[in-house]
């Protein structure tokens, strides 16, 4: 299957899950969500649709142009791990496997192993060429390269064990967002999505902010105010009992926004239902805030992207095409050597 056969292929399939409203689909999203309670419908469906503007013949002709790939299958096989955090949160490394015309050996996270052997089943339905090309596997042997993401823990396992082959591998990532103290309660309220999609869950979540030294933090309590129902949810609402609970007992000082807790720290990685702030006193000092965490951050969301480097309020989870996970260019990883 050539390059061409393998685009059009692919924007087939992103036309076949278009059927977000789709009965088959409803089923499915189901299964995930008995599975995993933190994968709620409206979760998989975003996840679904995020992934939707990469799978069109124009962007992925203008994005595979950019590579050296191989008209015909290169006969090398590339070892997926992927993680669970968020539905198909692995599926951009495997579009980039397809693309380049290898095979994938996927290693599914036992919290998502739904929704994607769904999706390229219907891809084998497009093209029957797939079926070589994607496989499930319980562990990963017998392959030429890895990408793999995981948790700081299980990099180190797969730095020892996949030493000898060439390798991406991901450890835990957040993402941090900066106010200026100039923005309207509408923009506040495109940050909350940054915050609050998929319940904070995602590396693309941002887990903590950087303020001006004399910012009212009080005020995102109300900016954020149009995401209070997450707290409906049973496990999310049980985070944020536990944090508030934890957190009076030991006499920690924090704010209650009423469905998520502010705390004044340095860290950059909050835990569910928790958001960190620090203030900065100028654009130096915010720069070397911001330099000081880069090897924890994914990435950094402000107003309309005044920061430098940084994206627009609400938009960390759509990331494009071409916006690799922590910097590394995927697609050039695969065009080996091996």
């Amino acid at each position: 299957m050539g390059l061409e056969e393998r685009i059009r292929s692919l924007s087939d399939w992103g036309e076949k899950m278009t059927l977000v409203g789709s009965l088959e689909l409803e089923q499915v999203f189901a299964k995930a969500e008995n599975k995993n309670r933190w994968f709620t419908h409206a979760n998989c469906a975003n996840a679904i649709t995020s992934i939707l503007p990469w799978l069109t013949i124009p962007t992925l002709r203008a994005w595979s142009s950019r590579y050296s790939i191989s008209y015909k299958p290169t006969n090398k096989t590339v070892g997926i791990v992927m993680a669970g955090n968020i539905p198909i949160v692995g599926f951009h490394d495997l579009m980039c496997v397809l693309i380049s015309g290898h095979r994938a050996k996927i290693k599914l996270s036992a919290q998502d192993d739904v929704l994607l052997p769904y999706m390229t089943s219907l891809l084998s339905l497009i093209a029957s060429d797939f079926n070589k090309m994607v496989s499930y596997e319980d562990r990963l042997t017998g392959v030429d390269a890895l990408i793999a993401t995981g948790s700081d823990n299980s990099s180190r396992y797969f730095e020892y064990y996949f030493r000898n082959i060439p390798s991406i591998i991901r450890k835990n990532r957040t993402s941090v967002g900066v106010i200026s103290g100039s923005e309207e309660p509408a923009a506040l309220h495109e940050l909350g999505r940054d915050v609050f999609n998929y319940f904070g869950l995602g590396c693309r979540n941002v887990s903590k902010l950087f303020v001006p030294e004399n910012f009212d933090i009080d005020c995102l309590a109300s900016s954020f105010v149009g995401f209070q129902n997450i707290i409906n949810h049973n496990k999310y609402g049980n985070n944020y009992d536990y944090q508030k609970a934890i957190r009076l007992i030991s006499g920690k000082k924090f704010l209650d926004g009423g469905f998520f807790l502010m705390e004044e720290s340095k860290e950059v990685v909050s835990a569910i239902s928790v958001l960190y702030y620090e203030r900065y006193q100028n654009t130096n000092h915010l720069a070397d805030l911001l330099k000081a965490h880069e090897e924890k951050t994914q990435c950094v969301v402000s107003a309309n992207g005044w920061v430098n480097g940084s994206i627009s309020f609400g938009t960390a989870q759509e990331p494009a095409i071409d916006d690799y996970a922590d910097g590394v260019d995927t697609m050039k990883f695969l065009e080996g050597p091996y």
